[in-house]
């Protein structure tokens, strides 16, 4: 599974619906009646539920919800859908984890306003929050629950700031104790069910990382992985015997693998044309779970170990099942449901009868789905021949007589991909007339490590060639109009927003940076402390500015050649940005005006790396359709 620079963020996921290749992707849907433009509150006013924690008498689901316009915690009927808040945050974002095993008490974490040192807190069964872990600047992230069910394991980085050392927590006490002190720079990976072996990583670089198991009795630290390679823990076996694992070792894509700890040996299991990039065991073991990614787009497979057969899910309908999870008595099944034109809606689903519920009707009932687009995977050559994917987004105004301008996006990463699934930015702007091509340029992940090795020290360079290939395919297109093609994206895509602003400054006709990198040097010497461990390899793959690299850093970094940029520029950024900080933005806007040339800059004093406040998505999208209607439609 591959290495992902935290830069990338899930809220700029590209979302598609299918993969048809056949289809051609010059032409839009079947013609829409009465076609509606939405506003951006309608468009936004659309609901997002994630997770799903089942109770221990499964009457229940524990999900993460922005019903109240920011994430809250909430609980769910199985049998009604009927919600109840348990959080009423107005301000720093809650995000649910988990029911405890045996009675209704609630884990959750949250942060400070995106800042992302995240603290965990319990929900007590009078109503009550307790905070977990409250030593202040210190980091804790939720690993899982022992198999007796009497505690949970979590990391911390209180002893380090530079690692995350694991502790269990008696669930009766609530008072915690190390169990791995990582002095080394490994990563926690996983733990068995005996709490005897921890399966740890050690980043090579982005792509590769070497995989161990460390036994807590002997203290005996065994490698798994032969040779250099993408290698990511996936789960023990319910009694221990075997790890289970992915590697790309032995080809392009990752791969399924079981490991004996007695013998040392491993055996393939499960291989596809494509990432394995996720394979889990429900609580008693019934079941392994694997999700594929296949083009861009979650395939999932839920395998009956004791039939040895996968088995049927559910069928909705013109939607595609994105995730799933399971009861700890492995009776009920929850899953979610969506596509591109679609969010995704929360359903149960009863393993023994087969009934299944749908719960949430998460798109707002103002809006019809005819109206909004189904996207198409394309793809197109770059100008060295190498073969680009890309999602594509064609409005339903947009024809042969009726040119519409469009818009490159570009995913954030390091080795992000433009996926498939719903985004409410994308589907507003293409519903006022924008088409859009989401590119997944070299480097990104999913299409085999030789493609996401690609871009390796040459950002900014044939990355963003991949990224005006994608302009200039888009220019063949006969209901594009050629002279209005922006380029925008978030994070690592708004580094290449505004790498093509200044080093291809004719090429686009205005550039939209979401909390884009531009000053490479600063960025990676002000890398989170918790990162310690993934440090070396992001210097491998962008280089390292405390040595010779810096002259490269420097020539790729926007900063340094603000000089150059000719087109108008949009910039949005979060105040408590802890990976981009806010200066980026600051400088690079300041450079930009100098130049006489129209600037827009957007702040908002409560975000993070990503707007997950509703009003501040609200505000953020149309702020960027007014000014796109301003400099690339030229709408005065």
């Amino acid at each position: 599974m591959k290495k992902i620079f935290g830069l990338a963020i899930i809220s700029f996921l590209v979302i598609a619906c299918k993969t048809d290749k056949e289809k051609t992707a010059n032409s839009s849907d079947t013609a829409v009646k009465d076609l509606k433009e939405y506003t951006i509150n309608q468009m936004m006013d659309n609901e997002s539920v994630f997770g799903g924690s089942f109770s221990p008498d499964n009457s229940k689901l524990l999900v993460t919800s922005n019903r109240s316009g920011i994430y809250n915690m909430y609980t769910v009927s199985t049998e009604s859908g009927e919600f109840e808040p348990i959080t009423k945050s107005d301000s720093s974002s809650v995000f649910a984890t988990s029911y405890f095993p045996k009675d209704n008490r609630m884990l959750f974490r949250m942060d400070n306003n995106g800042n992302e040192i995240y603290h965990i807190y319990m929900r007590d069964l009078d109503g009550s929050i307790k905070e977990l872990t409250p030593e202040k600047g210190v980091r804790a992230s939720f690993y899982g629950w022992a198999k007796d069910e009497k505690s949970f394991f979590f990391a911390s980085n209180k002893r380090d700031k530079r690692f995350m050392d694991v502790y269990e927590m008696d669930i009766e006490t609530l008072t915690s104790e190390i169990i791995y002190e990582n002095k080394e720079g490994y990563n926690v990976a996983g733990i068995s069910n005996n709490k005897n072996y921890f399966a740890l990583t050690k980043t090579v670089n982005t792509n590769d990382s070497d995989l161990f198991i460390f036994d807590r009795t002997t203290k005996k630290n065994t490698k798994v992985n032969a040779t250099l390679s993408s290698n990511s823990s996936e789960d023990f076996s319910l009694d221990d015997k075997d790890f289970f694992y992915t590697t790309d070792a032995n080809g392009e894509f990752a791969t399924l693998m079981k490991y004996n700890i007695a013998s040392g040996k491993s055996e393939k299991v499960l291989e596809k044309n494509w990432d394995i990039s996720g394979s889990y065991f429900t609580n008693k073991g019934k079941y392994r779970v694997t999700y594929i990614n296949n083009d861009g787009k979650n395939v999932i497979e839920v395998y009956d170990i004791a039939a040895e057969k996968n088995i049927e899910l559910p069928n909705v309908e013109g939607q595609s099942i994105t995730n799933v999870g399971f009861s700890r008595n492995e009776t009920m099944m929850r899953f979610y449901a969506g596509g591109s034109n679609s969010p995704s809606n929360l359903y149960t689903y009863n393993l023994e009868t087969k009934e299944q519920k749908k719960l949430t009707d998460v798109l707002n009932k103002e809006i019809d789905p005819a109206h909004l687009v189904n996207a198409k995977v394309i793809r197109y050559p770059s100008f060295d021949g190498v073969t680009i994917p890309a999602i594509y987004y064609l409005p339903h105004q947009a024809s042969k007589d009726n040119k519409v301008p469009a818009l490159v996006w570009v995913h954030g990463g390091p080795g992000g991909q433009s996926r498939q699934g719903f985004n409410s930015r994308i589907q507003y702007l293409v519903n006022h007339g924008y088409a859009v091509l989401a590119v997944n340029n070299r480097g990104s992940s999913g299409y085999g490590k030789t493609f996401f090795k690609m871009d390796d020290l040459n950002h900014g360079e044939k990355d963003l060639q991949d990224c005006v290939e994608g302009k200039n395919w888009l220019v063949k297109q006969p209901e594009i109009d050629g002279d209005k093609i922006g380029i925008i994206g978030g994070s690592y895509g708004g580094y290449m927003t505004m790498a093509a602003l200044t080093y291809t400054p004719e090429e686009f006709a205005v550039g939209v940076n979401i909390f884009g990198v531009t000053n490479w040097m600063r960025t990676l010497k002000s890398i989170p402390s918790w990162w310690e461990s993934f440090k070396d390899a992001l210097y491998k793959e962008l280089g390292n500015p405390h040595t010779a690299d810096s002259v490269r850093l420097k020539r790729i970094s926007p900063l340094f050649h603000t000089d150059k940029v000719t087109k108008p520029l949009m910039v949005l950024q979060g105040a408590k940005d802890p990976r981009v900080l806010q200066v980026e933005s600051d400088e690079i806007v300041a450079g930009v005006k100098k130049n006489g040339v129209p600037v827009e800059y957007v702040l908002f004093e409560d975000e993070g790396h990503g707007f997950v406040k509703k009003e501040n998505q609200i505000e953020s999208n149309q702020r960027i359709l007014q000014f796109l209607n301003k400099y690339l439609k030229k709408q005065e």
